[in-house]
């Protein structure tokens, strides 16, 4: 698969929000096969109801405020977590149908399937015999 169907912008801020509140920056892996393209990032902490996923034009955007429960009484004295939001966004190829996008959210990693259009998936020629 020699093309690239996302290209990341992992410095930039994704809305005026972000650019307010300390953000990070989730961790993703992308795989591609003949008919789409599938994202993982890790978002612990991350609710679904407090996820956002956009797509304006050929940008990708995912937000999400992280909410880690805390028993009434107790106080954290240590986090790894140290922003309370993550951002990034990504250019999306014109070879990707960003109507069928797929989303799951399932303990802190997001899944997006996103397939490819039919005349960008790769087609089969039978050669007849002469």
């Amino acid at each position: 698969m020699a093309e690239t169907n996302v290209t990341t912008r992992p410095g930039s801020e994704v809305t005026a929000q972000a650019q307010r509140v300390p953000t990070a920056v989730p961790r993703v892996d992308i795989i591609e096969d003949q008919t789409s393209i599938t994202l993982w990032a890790d978002l612990p902490g991350v609710s679904r109801d407090s996820l956002e996923i956009k797509v304006e034009g050929d940008t990708l955007t995912i937000e999400g405020n992280v909410s880690l429960p805390v028993s009434e009484g107790m106080e954290p004295i240590y986090a790894e977590i140290r922003a309370p939001r993550y951002a990034r966004s990504f250019t999306l190829s014109r070879d990707l149908d960003t109507a069928g996008i797929q989303a799951k959210l399932n303990q802190g990693v997001l899944e997006l399937r996103i397939p490819k259009h039919q005349q960008a998936q790769p087609k089969r020629i039978t050669v007849q015999a002469g």
